[in-house]
């Protein structure tokens, strides 16, 4: 597929590997050095979270709170990008904003996922700071969140909303064609997962109607070999995984 005009995201061949956290094997995840683990491997894509600092920072973290990874009852946006810096993750590691990232690794791509309205504005400002929006997909499970991040930042990747997905799903199920154009129109890609609860959501007619638009399918959040070549089989773009040193070997085998 072309890429969009204006857009390096979505350049090259695929299948994709997108490293969800970066690679936390070796490293505490969404950290600087989980994600130059992911960037040694050869992928080129970090996936991450946005959410903001009490002072209006956007700070990469999967969670909006920091109980999971530090046993803290506080919330991100309850203390100050310094502050987020200075806690220890370990590794020497620390939260670091989206600027720190996108400044760090100048060639990487980056695909994240805005978390709150909130973080929106220093969102966009990083990103047109560092010129980076030709690097970066912006997404958000709010459509209202992800079409105000995308106005501000002209020729920057998208992808749909939650709400635009589940409009997808029920257009594909009512087989409203013309419906399914209009929901695809100004995106690049789908991010899924093969199921949500007890919903399927990946389907032949989903990656057709996609691939017919001009719209990647990338599938989240895949961490088993056998489930990789089974959904690239299927004809999906891209792997969003904790473990993009498995992906890579997949992605490997099926050239030898």
């Amino acid at each position: 597929m072309a890429p969009k005009k204006g857009s390096a995201f979505l350049a090259g061949l695929t299948p994709r590997v997108l490293a969800h956290r970066g690679l936390a094997v070796e490293a505490p995840e969404n950290t600087l050095l989980a994600f130059a683990k992911a960037l040694s491997l050869g992928v080129k894509i970090i996936e991450t979270d946005i959410w903001v600092s009490s002072d209006g920072t956007a700070v990469i973290s999967h969670d909006g709170d920091l109980k999971r990874l530090t046993g803290r009852n506080l919330r991100v946006d309850q203390m100050t990008a310094s502050e987020l810096r200075r806690i220890d993750l370990g590794e020497g590691q620390g939260f670091s904003s989206l600027a720190d990232a996108l400044d760090a690794f100048p060639e990487a791509l980056f695909n994240i996922d805005l978390k709150t309205d909130a973080v929106v504005p220093s969102a966009i400002a990083s990103i047109r700071d560092l010129a980076a929006s030709d690097r970066v997909l912006v997404t958000s499970f709010s459509e209202k969140r992800r079409l105000k991040a995308i106005a501000s930042l002209p020729g920057v990747a998208t992808s749909l909303s939650f709400q635009s997905a589940a409009r997808l799903l029920l257009s594909l199920r009512l087989r409203r064609d013309g419906r399914t154009k209009s929901i695809l129109s100004g995106i690049d890609a789908i991010q899924i997962p093969e199921r949500w609860r007890a919903l399927k959501v990946l389907s032949p007619d989903l990656i057709s109607a996609a691939h017919a638009a001009g719209v990647e399918v990338h599938v989240w959040t895949v961490n088993d070999a056998e489930d990789m070549r089974r959904l690239l089989s299927l004809g999906v773009d891209g792997i969003v995984t904790d473990r993009a040193d498995i992906a890579v070997e997949v992605l490997g085998s099926r050239l030898d």
